[in-house]
Order: C-alpha cells, then structure tokens, then sequence
C-alpha cells in the first residue's frame, strides 16, 4: 500500500484506473465531473485500456453501457443527481437485463430549485430500481467500495449493477490522505477478469436480451432478481472479509460504533457518520451511553441484521438526508421501521441536511438531546436544522 491524498473523486477514479474496465461511458455533471476527468486522462495516457465513449446525455451513458455490458465487456459509468435520474428508464434495463455495470454516484439534491450540493435524494429516489447500493463515509471507503463493487456485481449468483455513492463536495471536492494499492495488478487479480457466460458477441452461442416480456414470463423475470438480491449481503460479506485481508481493511453492511452498552443508537449513512462518531465520542466523555450504526450496504436492505444491532437500545434516532414526500419520515427511517415493527425500540426520524446544509457535532448532540426527552406518542419526525 502506498499513502497519498486524493479528493474522493479523484480516489473513484483511480480505483477504476487499477481495477482497468474496458468501456466507460461518460457524461459531465457537478459534482462528478472531476472523476470522469480523471478517469479521461488515465485512457488519454495509456494508463488503462478502457474505449471511453463520449456522449450527449446520462440517458445515452446508461444506454451505452447497456450495450457494452451485454455484449461481454466489464463496464461503468458515474454520474450526481439530474443526471442520474435522466437515466431512470435504463437504469431499470440495466438490472432487468442482470447487467454488472460498476457506477459511482456523487450524491447531489435533485432540482428544482436547482441545487448542486449534497443531500441523497437522488439515489434514495432510484433505491427501487434493482441496483446495489453501497455508501460511503470517506475518500478511503469511496476508493474500497469501487473495487470491491466489481466483486459483487459480477459474482454468478447476483449478475447486478451497483452504485457506490460518496456525498457531493463533501468527499468529492475535499482531500484526504487514504491508502491505495501500489501495483494495479494487485486491484486486478482481486477482481479477476469478467467472464460473463452468456454475451451478445458470442455468435457460437446466440440468444435474446430484452425482448419483449409480457404477461407470460415477466412476473418470472422480477421473481428472479429478488433472488439475485437476496444473494447479495452473503456475498457482500465474503468480499469485504477478503479485501481486508489483502489491503488491512475490512468491510461489513454496517458499522457499529460504540453500541455495546448504548441505551440511545443514531443511524446515519455516508459523510456525516464520520461527524457522529465524533459527537459520540464528545457525548461519552460526558458520561451518555450514546452509539452510531453507520449503514454500508442500503439495497439489498439487511433489516433483520439493523434490528438485532439496534436491539439493545430504548431508543434509535435516524438520521435521512432526503425527503419522501407525502410520507412521515425519511426513507431510510420508513425502512428501519418496517423491520421493527413489533419490537420495543422507540424509533424517531431526523431529516437533516436538504440541499447541503451542514450538519455539525453540536447540532448532532442536539438531536441526541431531542431523542433523550421523546416519548412515543410525540411526532415521530422532525425536521432539524430548517428555518420555520
């Protein structure tokens, strides 16, 4: 390993530059235009061999790697916000069509108003659409997760893109000194050559994608992809118990900080995790039982393994950094809910950070305090930090 500092769209880029995919299809917009740049340099001098198309849209980048995936080429994209949603149609092609296109979103509210700083409407908004979703708290966790995300993504029980997230400016735009693996052949013996065992180009071989499914076989089709997900967590865990012992780093679909002996747990996934475990350690000097469980995986969703986590807590405080409207609470909240449903865990949703307004360690011991005083007959959210 070597210790350098990278912007958490720089540390995306390189992850892809050693992992070394041969198709990326790309389009600019902030805040993850710095990544595909850098990525554009890598193919521009030689450091990869990677076709790099061009585009005129996100809808045609998610298009290309449709096509390039099906064909048998390993493959990614990266995209934020509008840009991600102008893919929607072909994001759930991608999955239907059991494509493991690698992409990393830097997250960013989605207009209108028109914002470009970082909350997690944006994949929150696709968390439905059949990819895996993989969050991350740092530049070094960007950087992991991407390679690992090939792993994943391509292993033959699941055949299911995924996106790793990092939060917009937060992580993008800011420097970190993080650990990257000297020799890109390590990266690449790690995730091995993509081997599909079914491909378009195969003329030997010939077959269908995505025709036309109707009535008869469609219902099918979705049941098959729930069990492709399902397999997902099992995988996810065997992965980032082999990256550890390869790089010292290991990774798991969640995080406990401090929870042993806390009576009130915060929920949080992404950047401010990192803030939290601060303020938890703030709080513990001050002699409050307080703990984070900071959530990696998101879809597929391990909501049995959050309740057991969280089951030796009176009260949970979560934390969503976007809005679903026309529903009380964040999402990740209603999802945390539904799975405790019956049990005696007093949940509580905090939506935070709309647009990138700031979160700090007081605001965080802040709502800390609010969870203390709840009952469970009070609101069960609340939005902290917004002018009323």
């Amino acid at each position: 390993m070597k210790r350098i500092a990278l912007t958490g769209n720089d540390a995306a880029a390189e992850a892809l530059k050693q992992v070394n995919p041969d198709v990326a299809a790309v389009f600019p917009i902030t805040p993850q235009t710095e990544l595909m740049h850098k990525f554009s340099k890598y193919v521009a001098d030689g450091a990869v061999e990677t076709e790099l198309i061009n585009v005129e849209s996100e809808h045609s980048a998610m298009s290309a790697c449709v096509g390039s995936a099906a064909a048998g080429a390993r493959t990614v994209s990266a995209t934020s916000a509008n840009g991600l949603a102008l893919m929607w149609e072909i994001l759930y092609i991608a999955s239907s069509c059991r494509l493991p296109i690698v992409m990393p979103v830097v997250n960013r509210a989605l207009s209108g108003p028109i914002n470009i700083h970082n909350d997690h409407s944006d994949t929150m908004g696709a968390r439905d659409s059949g990819w895996i979703q993989l969050y991350s708290e740092n530049a070094q966790e960007a950087y992991d997760n991407v390679i690992q995300a090939f792993r994943i993504a391509e292993h033959k029980d699941i055949l299911l893109p995924a996106m790793v997230t990092l939060d917009g400016f937060i992580l993008s735009h800011t420097m970190e000194t993080l650990e990257v693996f000297k020799d890109d052949a390590e990266v690449q013996k790690f995730t091995g050559e993509y081997t599909p065992d079914m491909f378009l180009l195969d003329t030997d071989n010939p077959f269908t994608m995505g025709p036309l499914d109707l009535q008869d076989f469609y219902f099918e089709h979705k049941r098959q992809q729930v069990e492709a997900m399902r397999n997902v967590q099992d995988i996810v865990i065997d992965v980032g118990r082999e990256y550890g012992e390869l790089s010292g780093r290991s990774y798991d679909i969640f995080e406990e900080y401090k929870t042993e002996d806390a009576g009130l747990i915060v929920v949080a996934m992404g950047s401010t995790a990192g803030t939290i475990k601060v303020a938890v350690d703030t709080m513990r000097e001050q002699g409050k039982k307080v703990g984070l469980l900071k959530l990696r995986m998101f879809r597929p969703f391990p909501g049995n393994d959050i309740i057991k986590a969280l089951s030796g807590a009176k009260k949970v405080a979560v934390m969503d950094k976007a809005c679903s409207f026309g529903l009380e609470g964040g999402p990740l909240f209603h999802e945390i809910r539904s799975f405790a449903f019956g049990s005696d865990i007093h949940l509580k949703s905090y939506i935070y950070g709309l647009g990138g307004r700031d979160i700090t360690v007081q605001q965080i011991t802040e709502i800390v305090d609010d969870m203390e005083s709840s009952s469970p007959g009070d609101d069960i959210v609340q939005f902290f930090g917004v002018r009323e």
